[in-house]
């Protein structure tokens, strides 16, 4: 039986031949457009004040967001369908279960995207209030908010948000498939909305995040930070009344009020123990 330190050593390296070749892609796309079309003019992103903080989170929280996940599932399994054997746990999950599985992948992805984003639109609006403001600020903590910066979660808001919503998905029987056409995008769009670029995609504005509509979510809540908590349909925030993208205006403030705030991940990790 292979050990638990063993296991997260092979996951570390399964997460990095994934996720490098994915940044270096993605530093290089962000890097150019921002030369031509950013948002707020100032330091690249490599030259963050806390880029150092940023790359850990970005290279940790898919390890974490892994772990995390097959942890979830295999407790389910056992707890709600009774599935404890590993050899059987493999195979009720791999190809998804019951009528949900029986979609195209193609159908059981667009299920994904539109009802993850629809919840994860409340989780977010949850987030930003009460006891659970204090893990989701380390998200809204950059000043230098950037492509980088889409990884900044605390790991309280990664399990009770986009771990939680995709286990959800699963144990409902969507196949495991249908995340490998979701996943991609999600990242990509993560990093999009999060770029310093001056981008709010006209005509297509209500129809899909853009980098304006979420730099306005990043702005100080007198600027309206409380405002386009949706990930990918801006459409929850058009009915549900949340919606803000002043016309003739860019965002240019970011952060928390916080000024104490820690600038490295071990002090933001431990903020909100702290701040109960």
């Amino acid at each position: 039986m292979v050990s638990l330190p063993v296991q997260i050593a092979e996951m570390l390296g399964q997460t990095l031949i994934q996720m490098v070749p994915a940044t270096i892609a993605l530093a290089l796309v962000f890097t150019v457009l921002a030369h031509v079309w950013a948002c707020n003019p100032g330091r690249p992103w490599w030259r963050k004040r806390e880029i150092v903080t940023d790359l850990c989170y970005w290279f940790l929280v898919p390890l974490f967001a892994r772990v995390f996940r097959i942890g979830l599932l295999v407790v389910i399994a056992g707890l709600v369908f009774g599935i404890r054997d590993s050899a059987e746990l493999v195979a009720f999950y791999d190809n998804g279960h019951g009528p949900l599985s029986t979609l195209p992948i193609w159908l059981q992805a667009m299920l994904f995207l539109v009802i993850s984003d629809f919840v994860m639109y409340w989780l977010h609006r949850m987030f930003h209030r009460g006891g659970f403001w204090r893990y989701h600020a380390v998200h809204h903590s950059s000043e230098d908010v950037d492509w980088i910066s889409a990884a900044r979660f605390h790991p309280v808001n990664l399990l009770l948000g986009t771990v939680g919503v995709d286990v959800l998905m699963l144990t409902a029987g969507i196949s495991p498939s249908a995340m490998l056409w979701v996943g991609p995008f999600n990242l990509f769009l993560s990093a999009f909305v999060h770029a310093n670029l001056n981008w709010d995609l006209g005509p297509f504005r209500y129809l899909l995040a853009s980098p304006v509509f979420h730099r306005w979510h990043h702005t100080s809540l007198d600027e309206g930070g409380n405002s386009n908590f949706a990930g990918t349909f801006p459409v929850w925030d058009i009915l549900f009344g949340t919606f803000r993208m002043p016309a003739g205006r860019l965002p240019d403030d970011y952060g928390i009020d916080d000024k104490a705030f820690p600038s490295e991940i071990a002090g933001q990790l431990a903020y909100p123990f702290r701040k109960s």
